[in-house]
């Protein structure tokens, strides 16, 4: 289809845009490029966090493992569903949107998942320079004036300086564009699965093997216990992908066919479950080679010693920081500005506003502790990406059928099939708020603000991306069926009328 049809120059968004539907000429990824993307994505620090989280909650190394995989099984199916639309007619998520959400309502959806997208650069970019900060001379690391925090700011000058040398260094990437991220995330996969394998080999012989990581039992003395640990877990490990598995199409609309999009995100269970072993036998490893466990990859990097293998541990930190970051938290923001005002926004522009809003998180405060980064940051955020999915995947199969008009999805014409009332699909909207209610109390109480709240909203908030997602899906398409029965109704009163 010609992206230069009058529906498209005449609707929301100019021919030049981003967001025009992908030319054939110009879907070029393979099932390799997509598991590449994968890869980039799985190996990182946050992936190494999540992993030693859920043996500190007193899970065994077994268990935990086990709850990734089983976590990621299930991300897995909304990400495959949600490509589908994507690879089929070239479109972004911000045009997916815009089918169950109106032209104009489907800025909702994107700017939440843009808004979450720009927490996450920031924490991404602070573990980066987290890995800058390692290189620096011991005299300037041990130095009281650069090391003080800040009141107003929450971290020393220092340590926002090395924030901020890697802020910068990744800009100079995303400025290269999408052809830029495909050419990062296709040469750095191979560099990180031989740099892990590599870090894994080092704790298995310093350690003498991984009989310590075998060796951890379950901590959770009962059943209940066990199932009270592992909903949220489970939850947490589902919504750390709840995001791409939204805009998983501002990817999916570049390959090159269906089946290079599903072979390549088929192997994200494995991919997830391969390095939580290496991180949870890592982690176990270094009672035995240090004495106490290090938790923190960035930590164990600096004392693993020798200026070679610092500068090349601290390469492996800031590729799959790098490779994670732009990826994930780049491009849907991005996308979700030029949507809003493509006349404003380019991707280059909305990556650099995106990186901007990453520093105003302040995400060394995000993650002051491992039980605010898993229960209130990747468990709050579940209960916003959780509806949009239900909404969007219950429109385009359930009330769509699969069909598009990918023309109208770019028109402004009141009439159109995606204009709905003035712009805005209500029923979607009503579905999105519908499903964020029931999860507020429980987060409320989580952060403090509520001292009391019930049980079942307990553990609403517990489930929160499940609770979400269904029942947002399924209102969305109750309310759905029960206009189209009304709008027939009136369909038929007026036949006789006009006879």
């Amino acid at each position: 289809m010609s992206t230069k049809s009058a529906d498209i120059d005449d609707g929301v968004i100019p021919t030049d845009s981003d967001l025009v539907p992908t030319p054939p000429s110009h879907r070029t990824f393979s099932a390799w490029d997509m598991a590449s993307l994968w890869v980039g994505l799985v190996v990182g620090v946050p992936s190494y966090y999540l992993a030693g989280s859920l043996v500190d909650l007193g899970m065994a190394w077994w268990q935990g493992i086990a709850t990734v995989v089983l976590a990621n099984f299930i991300v897995l199916i909304p990400l495959v569903l949600t490509a589908i639309p994507g690879t089929k007619h070239g479109i972004p998520f911000p045009v997916l949107a815009r089918s169950a959400f109106g032209v104009r309502g489907a800025h909702v959806p994107t700017l939440l998942r843009a808004l979450v997208g720009c927490g996450w650069y920031g924490i991404e970019t602070w573990i980066g320079g987290e890995a800058v900060f390692l290189l620096l001379p011991p005299s300037l690391k041990t130095s009281s004036s650069a090391l003080s925090p800040i009141p107003w700011l929450g971290t020393s000058p220092l340590e926002f300086s090395c924030f901020m040398v890697f802020w910068l260094a990744q800009m100079g990437i995303v400025w290269r564009g999408m052809e830029g991220i495909r050419e990062l995330e296709k040469y750095s996969a191979p560099i990180l699965s031989v740099l892990t394998s590599c870090l894994l080999c080092w704790a298995y012989v310093k350690a003498g093997g991984f009989g310590r990581m075998l060796s951890l039992s379950s901590r959770l003395s009962s059943a209940e216990e066990f199932w009270s640990i592992f909903f949220p877990s489970l939850t947490a490990n589902i919504s750390f992908w709840a995001t791409l598995a939204l805009n998983i199409p501002d990817f999916a609309r570049y390959a090159r066919s269906q089946k290079d999009q599903i072979l390549g995100q088929a192997g994200l269970p494995v991919f997830m479950g391969i390095f939580t072993f290496v991180g949870l036998a890592v982690t176990a490893s270094t009672e035995v080679i240090f004495g106490r466990v290090i938790s923190d990859p960035i930590q164990l990097l600096g004392r693993i010693g020798g200026l070679w293998t610092t500068l090349i541990a601290i390469f492996g930190v800031s590729l799959a920081t790098i490779t994670t970051n732009i990826a994930a938290n780049v491009v849907a923001p991005a996308n979700a500005l030029v949507n809003l005002s493509p006349s404003m926004f380019t991707f280059r522009r909305g990556a650099l506003v995106t990186a901007l809003l990453g520093i105003a998180f302040q995400p060394w405060r995000l993650l002051s502790s491992s039980e605010s980064f898993v229960y209130t940051w990747l468990l709050g955020y579940s209960a916003l990406m959780g509806p949009i999915g239900g909404i969007i995947l219950a429109d385009y199969y359930l009330i769509k059928g699969m069909n598009l008009e990918v023309s109208a999805l770019y028109s402004k014409n009141p009439r159109g099939p995606y204009y709905y009332f003035q712009g805005f699909n209500i029923a979607a909207m009503v579905a999105l708020l519908v499903g964020i209610l029931p999860i507020i109390p429980g987060f409320l109480h989580k952060v403090g603000i509520l001292s009391n709240t019930s049980d079942a909203l307990v553990m609403a908030y517990n489930n929160a991306w499940f609770v979400s997602f269904f029942l947002s899906g399924i209102l969305y398409w109750l309310l759905c069926q029960l206009g189209s029965r009304k709008d027939a109704r009136h369909t038929e009163t007026l036949i006789p009328a006009s006879e």
